[in-house]
Formats: structure tokens, C-alpha cells, sequence
């Protein structure tokens, strides 16, 4: 895999428009963690997205609107807990038919009403998909929702997500975490970026990809919220699946390890990690 091969495809024509580079679609966020919905959205576009739309919440749109200006943020009916509901699904899936990729999960929360409309987007929405957070914990139990999914789906899970949803068991050796993403990805259709250290990308047809950028500061609130952005905005500039994954990944742990550089490991937060993303694709793309 040569990561640099596959960043040079992002590379602009000068008669380019925002509509080649992606419509990305980010369902995200609930009360108490709006910051997952910004996050995910701001990493997408300064990962190339052209146009970036974060749903959430009615009930927390206008702290979320008015954190990012470049965002196009839509409201969605909410639960009495300031979650998304499952009377926004169809909304949802009108506004999804025109977007490239979705974004499914960044602080969506566990409330059991959003767990339900989680599952009926990732069944029922039939486009490529980033599951991520809540979004991969409504899938507990529910694995079969990954069949009926009209689309490929990328799953991010840490390894806690992972043993929770899929079982088994799996430690900090390299050669079992590659063996169960590999195992997963097969017997699911899907890609699985099983996060950690030495980050593993597995695809259905057996690719296999270890990432070695990164570093522990990066075990911090949001970091995983960044990725999902980055991976998603890479779906919608046209790169397949692995690539975008692979890429994501790599270009996720460079930028925390430029933005370590610069704070130290213990002082890194996922906005830094967001700042340092420019930087990393200029690097990267020339």
C-alpha cells in the first residue's frame, strides 16, 4: 500500500468546483456532546470535503451552528433527552440521497430511541457509510443490519467497541488484532479500521493495512471523532473504501503527531489534532 500514490489522487484540477470533491453527510451529536458533531464535521472539510453537512439535534442546533461557519448544520426532531429520534429517519434519508457518503455515530448517544433510528440509517439510507461511536454500538446484537446495508460500510472501532460487538477476545498482540479485523471484515462485507496503536485497516477481500503513524497522546475525547471525518471526506473526493481508510489513518496519526510535536503526547487534544490536518494534506499531496 503507498500511501503517498494514493493522497497524489486528491490532487485538484484548476477547472475543479466544489461538487467534485464530496458531499458529506456527518449524523452527530446529541446534548452534552455537541463537540462530536463539530469535530467530525470540521475534520471532513479540512481533510478536501466540498461541502459538508452535519445533522443533530433540533434541540442543539444553534450551539452547533454557531460553532463552525463553513458547516451546514440541519436540525432533526429530538428525543425529550436532546437526542436524535426516530421521527427524523425519513428526512434523514431525503436529505442522504444526495450526499456522497454518511457519517454515522459521533455523539449520538446510547438513548435507546437513537440506537433504533441508528439501526434504520445504516439499513435503510443505501450509500456508502462511516460507522463510528454509538453508530457501531446500536449494532450489538444486530449484525445482521450489516447484510441488509445497500451500500460497503466502514467500521472504526477501539478494541473495547470491537470485543463488545463482535465478541471473542483480543489483546495488544499485532498478530491477533490483524487475525480478528481480517476474520470480521470477511464475514461481514465490511472494512474494519480497528483503532489502537499500530492501527488496523481490514477488508473483505483479504487486504490488510498496519499504520505506523500515531502515539498515545492521541488516546484523548474526539480523536476518534476526527478520523471519522477524514475517512468520510476521502470516500467523497471519489478514493475506494480501503484507500480512503488506509489514507485516513495514516494522515490521522500524522497530523497527532505533528500537532505532539508542538504540545507533547500528555497535553494533545482532538482539536490539535484537527489544526495539524492542513499541514499533513499539503505534505501529502504537494
Amino acid at each position: 500500500m503507498n500511501i503517498h500514490s494514493i493522497a497524489k489522487k486528491l490532487k485538484r484540477s484548476l477547472t475543479a468546483h466544489k461538487g467534485d470533491f464530496g458531499r458529506v453527510f456527518v449524523v452527530a451529536g446529541s446534548r452534552g456532546m455537541t463537540g462530536a458533531a463539530y469535530l467530525s464535521g470540521m475534520a471532513a472539510l479540512r481533510s478536501g470535503a466540498g461541502l459538508v453537512t452535519v445533522g443533530v439535534p433540533d434541540a442543539v442546533y444553534l450551539i452547533i451552528a454557531r460553532q463552525g461557519a463553513e458547516i451546514m448544520v440541519r436540525p432533526f426532531p429530538s428525543t425529550t433527552k436532546g437526542t436524535l429520534a426516530p421521527a427524523g429517519f425519513q428526512e434523514i434519508r431525503r436529505l442522504a440521497h444526495s450526499q456522497d457518503v454518511l457519517a454515522v455515530g459521533p455523539g449520538l448517544s446510547g438513548h435507546v430511541m437513537t440506537q433504533r433510528l441508528i439501526r434504520k440509517i445504516i439499513a435503510g439510507v443505501g450509500k456508502p457509510l462511516v460507522i463510528d461511536a454509538d453508530g457501531l454500538n446500536a449494532l450489538k446484537g444486530n449484525l445482521k443490519i450489516l447484510k441488509s446495508c445497500r451500500s460497503r460500510a466502514i467500521l472504526t472501532p477501539h478494541p473495547g467497541e470491537f470485543t463488545r460487538i463482535f465478541g471473542g477476545k483480543l489483546d495488544s498482540s499485532d498478530d491477533l488484532r490483524q487475525k480478528r479485523a481480517a476474520e470480521i471484515a470477511g464475514k461481514h462485507g465490511v472494512i474494519i479500521v480497528l483503532k489502537g496503536h499500530r492501527t488496523v485497516v481490514a477488508s473483505p477481500d483479504g487486504e490488510l493495512y498496519v499504520n505506523g503513524t500515531g502515539n498515545p497522546g492521541m488516546a484523548t475525547a474526539g480523536s476518534g471523532d476526527v478520523l471519522t471525518g477524514v475517512i468520510s471526506a476521502l470516500i467523497g473526493q471519489g478514493l475506494s473504501f480501503h484507500e480512503a481508510a488506509c489514507l485516513g489513518v495514516h494522515a490521522h496519526g500524522l497530523a497527532g503527531d505533528l500537532a505532539a510535536g508542538k504540545t507533547g503526547q500528555v497535553s494533545l487534544t482532538a482539536g490539535d489534532i484537527l489544526q495539524a490536518l492542513p499541514e499533513v494534506f499539503k505534505s501529502l499531496i504537494g
